[in-house]
This record gives C-alpha cells, sequence and structure tokens, in this order.
C-alpha cells in the first residue's frame, strides 16, 4: 500500500530538505573561507573588521614632573598620526593612552590593559625605561610589538653585543642605547677636563644605574679613580646626606643621571654647599628639557650634560615648523623626533605585513609584525638612517656633551652649546 503525502505536507518537506541543503552549502562554503583566510602566524594574528578601527596602545609617563617627556612623546606620535591622517590601510587609527607614571610599577599595571585589549595590534612606548622592563616582559609574553622613542637604558636591549638582563622579543626603540653615553662622559672630563676622580649617584632605576655603571667603567679602564659611588631612591628630597658624603669623598666631578625632581633636588641643594665649590656637575638626557631649566634658573650654569645628538636637516626644520604651528608654542625637548620616527617606522611595518580582504578586513600577523622590524635597514627617518638590529635598537649612537652657560636662552641655548661629540666606531 503506497501512502501519498498532502500536497503542503510534501511541499514543507521539500522546503526544509532544500533549506538544509543550502544551510549545509553555506557552512561549508563559511568553513572553507575560513581556511583561507586562516591565521598562519605563529603568533596569531589581529583581524580587524571592514570599517573597524585599527588600535594602536600608547604607554607614556603623563603624569609629575617627567611628564613633559612624555607629552614630548605622545606629540610625536600625534604628529606622524596627522600625516597619515589618522588612517592605516583604510581603517581609522585610535589609541588607548595609559600613564605610567614613570615607574616599574606602572607600566606593569599599565600595559595589562592595552593586552586585556585582544584588538590592540601594537604599543607605542614606554617614556621611562624602568616602565618598559615590566611592561616589555608582558607585552612579549602576550605576543605583541612595543616601540619607544625614549627609552634608553642599556638594560633593555644589549650590553656590549650580548643580550641585556632585560632584554624581550617584539621590544623595539629608536632612542639610541645609553651603553656609550656614559663612556662619552667619561672620556670628555677625563681626556678633555683632565679629571681624575669622580662621584656617582643613581636611583636604582634601571636607565639610572646602567648609564652610572657605563661610566664607571670607562672611567676605570682610563685610569680615573671612583672615590664614591652611592644611589639615592625614588621620592627622596632630602639630599643633603649624600651630598654631604660626595663633598668629603675628595671627588673633583660628580655623575648623576637623575629625572625630575630628584635630579633638581640634588642640584638646587648641592648648590648650598661650600664644599661643591670646585666640584664639576655632569647629568644626562633626562635633564634635558625646557622645564628642568626653567626651574632650577642660574643654580645650572656651568653644569654638563650628556645626551643624543640633535637631529639637523630640512626633514627636521619641516617637523619643527610643523610642531610649532600645531601646539602654538615651540618644543620643550627634542625627543618628539625619535618618537615620530618610532612612529612611522610601526606604521610603515604594518603596512608591509598586513593581509587585506576584497570586503577591508585586515589580518595583521604578529610574529610577522616583529619580523618586520628586525629585518628593517637604513629607513630614512627624521633622526637619520634607522637600522634595527637583533636586541630591537634601530637608532644611532652618537652623544653630545653640552654646558648650561645661559639659563635664559633655554633648551636651544643648550643644545646649541656642544663642547664634545662622540659618535661610536
Amino acid at each position: 500500500m503506497t501512502t501519498t503525502l498532502p500536497f503542503h505536507k510534501f511541499q514543507t518537506t521539500l522546503f526544509c530538505g532544500f533549506f538544509f541543503l543550502i544551510l549545509f552549502i553555506l557552512l561549508s562554503s563559511c568553513q572553507e573561507s575560513q581556511k583561507i583566510s586562516e591565521c598562519k602566524d605563529t603568533l596569531g594574528c589581529v583581524t580587524i573588521s571592514a570599517g573597524a578601527p585599527l588600535q594602536i596602545g600608547v604607554l607614556q609617563a603623563l603624569s609629575g614632573q617627567v611628564a613633559p617627556l612624555g607629552q614630548a612623546q605622545l606629540r610625536g606620535l600625534e604628529l606622524a598620526l596627522d600625516k597619515r591622517e589618522h588612517t592605516l590601510l583604510g581603517h581609522r587609527i585610535v589609541t588607548q593612552v595609559e600613564d605610567t607614571g614613570c615607574t616599574a610599577e606602572g607600566g606593569a599595571n599599565s600595559v595589562l590593559k592595552l593586552i586585556a585589549n585582544p584588538q590592540t595590534v601594537a604599543i607605542f612606548g614606554s617614556t621611562c625605561s624602568g616602565a618598559a622592563a615590566t611592561a616589555s616582559k608582558a607585552m612579549s609574553a602576550a605576543g605583541l610589538t612595543m616601540i619607544s622613542g625614549n627609552n634608553s637604558a642599556p638594560f633593555l636591549t644589549s650590553i656590549a653585543g650580548t643580550a641585556a638582563p632585560n632584554f624581550e622579543k617584539g621590544y623595539f626603540r629608536t632612542a639610541a642605547n645609553e651603553e656609550n653615553a656614559g663612556k662619552a662622559a667619561a672620556e670628555y672630563v677625563y681626556l678633555k677636563l683632565g679629571l681624575k676622580n669622580a662621584a656617582t649617584i643613581h636611583d636604582n632605576d634601571i636607565y639610572t644605574r646602567g648609564l652610572v655603571e657605563s661610566f664607571q667603567k670607562a672611567f676605570l679602564e682610563m685610569g680615573g679613580k671612583i672615590v664614591l659611588a652611592t644611589a639615592i631612591n625614588k621620592g627622596d628630597t632630602m639630599m643633603e646626606p649624600v651630598l654631604q658624603a660626595v663633598g668629603k669623598s675628595q671627588t673633583q666631578l660628580l655623575f648623576f643621571p637623575l629625572f625630575q625632581p630628584e635630579g633638581n633636588h640634588i642640584l638646587l641643594q648641592a648648590r648650598k654647599l661650600f664644599s661643591f665649590n670646585e666640584i664639576l656637575l655632569i647629568s644626562d638626557g633626562a635633564l634635558i628639557e625646557q622645564s628642568f631649566i626653567q626651574e632650577v634658573g642660574d643654580a645650572a650654569k656651568g653644569m654638563y650634560f650628556v645626551g643624543p645628538q640633535r637631529p639637523t636637516g630640512t626633514a627636521v626644520m619641516r617637523l619643527t615648523e610643523t610642531y610649532q604651528k600645531k601646539y602654538n608654542e615651540a618644543p620643550s625637548a627634542s625627543y618628539f623626533f625619535s618618537a615620530f620616527d618610532a612612529a612611522e617606522l610601526l606604521f610603515h611595518a604594518i603596512e608591509s605585513i598586513a593581509t587585506q580582504g576584497k570586503d577591508g578586513t585586515l589580518h595583521i600577523g604578529r610574529e610577522a609584525l616583529r619580523n618586520a622590524l628586525y629585518n628593517t635597514s637604513a629607513y630614512h627617518g627624521v633622526t637619520g638612517l634607522l637600522s634595527c638590529d637583533q636586541f630591537g635598537d634601530c637608532g644611532n649612537a652618537a652623544f653630545n656633551i653640552l654646558r648650561l652657560d645661559v639659563p635664559e636662552q633655554g633648551i636651544d641655548g643648550l643644545e646649541s652649546n656642544i663642547v664634545h661629540s662622540w659618535v661610536s666606531k
């Protein structure tokens, strides 16, 4: 006996069969499409849908007296974004800015907020090397890439051609490795000024400690004597006890590569002590900043600084003019140049490795992004030709010794008063 389905039931059955057939085809198609666009990168990919923004995390010191350095970095990034009209590969670039406060704890806490966002493509920062040490460790473990225009502590990349204690894969910088800044300062005071005894002060930060250690090593190798090597803590304000010890050490110079406000306290309180009348004072790039000169004024007359050579050329002049037009003021420090280059290197690397679907979807491989930066060679930046080595150093090791003679001339007067230049051989 044959049973015939009513037409409406047959229609329903046919429709259901057709529906599931279409669904099967669609699912198969989706799976095939997924296989085609499947990420092959060993560290995974960031996929940005058509019309969605490309997200960059930012770590900078934006509070306290070191904030002007962080602001210079942020402005360098902003100028690079303006150049590209805040767009990369058809996607608008947005930033998530976190304040590290220039501390290791701040770096660790801030980077976790960026890592928690799976759409973070890369990280721009940080200002301070201490914050970079903790941030880069977490960043690297998360498979991200981080690039700084300001960090310069040797401990972050390499020392004497080998990986430094805080080296992390995926960390890069356009600021020069200051492994040789201490050497440049030591050579100047020993060979040019003829000073044989030196005292040093750091604040236990990897940046200040790294500079002090490189200074001491070079000074001792030339025949000099370190009569006192001591330290303060970040946040200290009463510097007289340590300065009294320096004064009694029979030193001819004090090398104190400190940030603000500790560097300010050392200088201002030293000037009140009779024992410092004949002691030469030399600091570093962290104090080559307009707010420092304004606060200490004439107390800094005759003081020396070792810092990265300020870039020159047409591109530098054009970017300076753009800076002044955008912010209606002269730069308070020249470090925005290396920040601009760091942002440009990052954007260029993203462009070189990203793959884009017909619908505008963007796929950015994390390992591919790192490799693109490691393979950067002779990139024409504002600060010169940039090439990244296997440790993440992309900047050129060239330093100037500066002397502040006329505080009224500000940062421009200081940076133009070059008494000695040092370039890596």
